[in-house]
């Protein structure tokens, strides 16, 4: 092949084979990693089954591969920017794989927590690796778009997740979708070998003690955030976990400070570039997965659809996401991120206030609307915030630039689920309390927890249980009415905010870390 293919040409945008083939590796590899944070959803009645597991110990195999991720991906962008970014992206593939095949071979709950927990470990290690290498291997002025369609996958994981559970669980059994998860990081480690090195082109100085400090911040907090769905907000432990966390967060900022070589240079949130980038990025995750969280929900326990059906009626935000994240690092070339990223917390605001008029005669044109909106808004948002990270930082520090573009995915995600569940129990508890005093003893536990547990105790019950699982049914819609409210004025009042601090159209600086 020609030095001529092998280069893109910086005047068309087009891209050589080598780069092509770096965003459908990179872009493949965060689109696994994210992809089995949402695949198990599907499956976790049939694991509880299987495994004899409790509640807690159901939910727990979900969020220790989150909590896992969340605790170690900046630490795992660091090691990249020292040791190698892909040979950590490798790495992390391997150790993915060789925890996705212990479910295969065990059914036990605790060896099932454990390789979640395992395999959170490697997709910390993948996460930021996928972005680094993308930025490394294309020029500044031509790197938009492919972190744009990195942004798109990365964006749409879940739904992928989502789907491929929901279509392995029609033909085969819930271990089936760890050999799904496993084959594909398999095969995504081999053609990792295919990709260019790229490091820090100056020593890393070494930050243990800022490694710690933001592993217990970011890991109390989101333990916190994801216990206290069980727990509720007064619980001395969930007061504990975030008095904990904003302790260790304060010595982290004091390390960090004072170290010669920093983990993270906090300087750079002072950048209004990489400020608002990690605040708009947050706050998409933030108001994204509060409503997955609330229209799966919809769509099952309203609508009636199976698990499979819910997850394709969502797919096509995948779609319109991508798509849009294509196109939107144009405009923040042109009008810089200001625009972009207000215009879109604007859009997926009103697509959320559509949700708030949604009823069980809505249907599903009346899902599918808000969606599209909601997800054109993302398109417009996402990438900009993520190009605004990594184009605001020099390049032998993209590994913890794009880690912190992750750990702020994960806290947003981690907040929303938290916020979003805490005002939907509100909203269905105070509509549903009246009746409470009224039923017997043995079903006013399972009544108050929730309209799914109503719905299985309704169906037991017959047409006499009616008239509660209506009752029920209302106090959910009040519920999300209020979720869907609360998570736009979140989204509105972050647009306002960043169309002050935002910075406009870029000009050519020369950067200083």
């Amino acid at each position: 092949m020609s030095l001529a293919t092998e280069v893109a040409d910086t005047s068309t945008g087009r891209w050589s084979w080598h780069q092509l083939r770096t965003v459908v590796i990179a872009c493949s590899a965060v689109a696994v990693v994210i992809a089995s944070m949402a695949a198990l959803y599907t499956a976790l009645p049939q694991i509880a089954v299987a495994t004899g597991a409790n509640q807690t110990q159901s939910a727990w195999i979900v969020d220790g591969y989150t909590l896992a991720l969340a605790c170690l991906v900046l630490p795992a962008g660091a090691l990249g920017d020292r040791y190698g970014r892909r040979l950590l992206l490798i790495v992390g593939l391997v150790i993915f794989t060789a925890a996705s095949v212990i479910p295969v071979v065990s059914s036990a709950v605790t060896a099932l927590i454990a390789a979640r927990a395992i395999a959170g470990v490697g997709a910390a290690l993948v996460m930021p690796s996928t972005l680094s290498i993308i930025t490394a291997e294309f020029p500044e002025n031509t790197a938009g778009r492919a972190i744009g369609v990195w942004a798109g996958f990365a964006g749409s994981g879940g739904l992928f997740g989502l789907i491929g559970s929901g279509l392995l669980l029609h033909w085969w059994s819930w271990q089936s979708i760890f050999v799904g998860l496993a084959v594909l990081a398999a095969v995504l480690a081999a053609a990792g070998f295919g990709l260019t090195e790229s490091r820090s082109s100056t020593a890393a100085g070494r930050d243990p003690f800022g490694a710690l400090t933001v592993i217990a911040t970011v890991g109390l907090l989101v333990w916190a955030l994801i216990a206290v769905g069980d727990r509720g907000w007064s619980d001395p432990y969930i007061l504990c976990g975030f008095a904990g966390s904003v302790l260790a967060g304060a010595a982290f900022v004091t390390i960090e400070l004072r170290v010669r070589r920093p983990l993270l240079n906090l300087r750079l949130f002072a950048r209004r570039g990489f400020g608002s980038g990690a605040a708009s990025i947050t706050v998409q995750f933030l108001v994204t997965f509060g409503m997955f969280l609330i229209v799966v929900q919809y769509l099952q326990l309203i609508l009636g659809y199976s698990p499979l059906r819910a997850a394709v009626a969502i797919l096509p935000m995948g779609g319109a996401l991508i798509g849009l994240s294509w196109v939107s690092p144009h405009l923040a070339l042109r009008y810089g991120l200001r625009w972009p990223t207000t215009a879109g917390l604007v859009v997926i605001a009103a697509g959320l206030g559509m949700m708030t008029r949604l009823t069980p005669s809505s249907g599903y044109l009346g899902v599918l609307i808000p969606l599209f909106v909601i997800s054109a808004g993302l398109g417009l948002a996402a990438a900009p915030a993520t190009t605004a990270i990594m184009t605001d930082t020099a390049v032998d520090t993209h590994g913890v630039a794009a880690a912190v573009n992750d750990a702020a995915r994960e806290i947003g995600a981690a907040v929303g689920i938290a916020v979003a569940g805490t005002v939907l129990a509100a909203g269905y508890h105070s509509a549903i309390a009246a009746a409470l005093p009224r039923l017997p003893e043995p079903a006013r536990t399972p009544v108050s927890h929730s309209l799914a547990a109503t719905t299985e105790l309704a169906h037991q019950a017959g047409p006499r249980a009616q008239p509660l699982l209506d009752l029920a049914r209302t106090g959910f819609l009040d519920g999300m009415h209020h979720t869907t409210l609360v998570l736009a004025v979140i989204s509105l009042v972050a647009a306002v905010a960043l169309a002050f601090g935002a910075p406009g159209r870029p000009r050519k600086v020369d950067r200083q870390d």
